[in-house]
């Protein structure tokens, strides 16, 4: 799968260089192409905003810059274009798989009072939101759908690791335990010791259960 970045700070995608998303861009699985829209500037000092028509606080990142970003990509033929936006649908476990399954996404990441809704209605696809509060930009929103969606794309994990795990089956993941057997005078629970396959997946079962009643009870209503 690739990722196309556009965005004001490709700096801050850094972290993506690390661990298992490190890995798979090493081995090809992945591709994350960071594209610095302050490149299309036709300002000396690299300006990319301007005041908004018809007043108000802050700067609008301008069409023309974002749009010549976006066409620097020349294989985006079939690619998805997403907008993260707090005005977006919020992004979930049913659309991270959705769009793992694609080849090709486009991220464009906005910043400051956003970005001329003219260059939006030309070449976006959907907007996205990790949630109802506002970032100072669109980079953390970028990273978050990135690593969500790369761990469903296949040879980026192992697939018994996705397959049991958190929302995978709309419930919360089962605790877990791992060695010293006692830690502080407390015991890993006798079930996970037992050996015994139907009887630990069972108890698995009963606690992912009780937990997601306990922690996200609107999961099991459907809210």
């Amino acid at each position: 799968m690739k990722f196309d970045v556009l965005t004001l700070f490709p700096e801050m995608f850094e972290p993506l260089k690390q661990s298992i998303l490190g890995r798979a861009s090493k081995n090809h699985i992945l591709e994350f192409n960071f594209i610095n829209m302050r490149d299309f500037s036709k300002d000396k000092h690299q300006k990319v905003d301007d005041t908004p028509y018809g007043g108000g606080a802050g700067m609008v990142i301008m069409p023309d810059i974002v749009y010549d970003a976006y066409s620097s990509i020349t294989d985006r033929e079939n690619a998805k274009v997403i907008y993260l936006s707090p005005q977006g649908k919020t992004l979930n476990q049913k659309k991270v798989q959705e769009l793992s399954k694609m080849e090709h996404i486009i991220l464009l990441c906005g910043h400051y009072e956003g970005i001329d809704q003219r260059v939006l209605d030309e070449i976006v696809d959907e907007e996205i939101s990790i949630g109802d509060y506002v970032l100072t930009g669109g980079e953390l929103p970028a990273m978050v759908l990135i690593d969500s969606v790369s761990r469903y794309v296949e040879g980026v994990l192992k697939e018994d690791s996705i397959k049991e795990e958190t929302f995978s089956n709309n419930l919360l993941e089962y605790p877990q335990y791992t060695r010293p057997e006692i830690f502080r005078g407390k015991k890993v629970p006798e079930v996970l010791l037992s050996g015994h396959h139907e009887n630990i997946k069972k108890w698995r079962e009963e606690k992912s259960l009780e937990i997601t009643k306990l922690k996200r009870p609107d999961i099991l209503s459907g809210k």
